[in-house]
């Protein structure tokens, strides 16, 4: 299975263009998360306290743990979030926060070290940026909580910028990214 994280809330997202020109490369199932379409909320209080609980009890069946199930359990991730204010959409940062459960994702080794527990051998990590694209807070954390944490050994970064810039072709751009998907991916 192949999880699709759409983090692009336009409708006419570019980012989202890009990522369809992956998706027609993979082969298998794919199942799509709209991040603005779900009901994730950041951690308060009372959730984070609910949620420490039965992970100490190892009862992982309540609802708030499917995102972490079908994350842990995809055999390749594409993630497809804009690049903004140097970074993605807090809506990814949400859903990073949502997903990160000790004992489905990720364990705690002999050695007090993390190590994860997915199943996806990749994650493609798609974005698309109206100026030069600075991959340190975006794609960069995100490489670093797969390989790190998530246990998934490869990352790739699919990307087009520039988009926005008198003088450049946005179009253009962004078919030749589209046509290097086709050999990169």
């Amino acid at each position: 299975m192949i999880l699709y994280i759409n983090c692009c809330v336009r409708e006419e997202s570019r980012t989202n263009k890009l990522a369809q020109a992956v998706l027609q490369k993979l082969c298998g199932e794919i199942i799509e998360i709209d991040l603005y379409e779900e009901k994730l909320r950041p951690l308060d209080k009372e959730t984070l306290a609910v949620r420490t609980a039965l992970i100490e009890k190892g009862d992982y069946s309540d609802s708030m743990f499917k995102y972490a199930k079908q994350f842990a359990a995809a055999n390749e991730i594409v993630i497809a979030a804009p690049y903004w204010d140097l970074s993605f959409p807090a809506m990814l940062k949400i859903y990073f926060e949502n997903i990160y459960i000790t004992g489905l994702v990720s364990e705690y080794g002999e050695n007090g070290m993390t190590h994860g527990l997915c199943k996806a051998k990749r994650l493609i990590y798609v974005t698309t940026a109206g100026g030069p694209y600075d991959p340190t807070y975006s794609y960069g954390y995100v490489e670093s909580l797969a390989k790190n944490f998530f246990g998934i050994p490869e990352t790739q970064l699919v990307k087009a910028e520039m988009l926005d810039i008198e003088g450049y072709n946005a179009e253009e751009i962004l078919g030749k990214a589209i046509m290097q998907v086709k050999e990169d991916v």
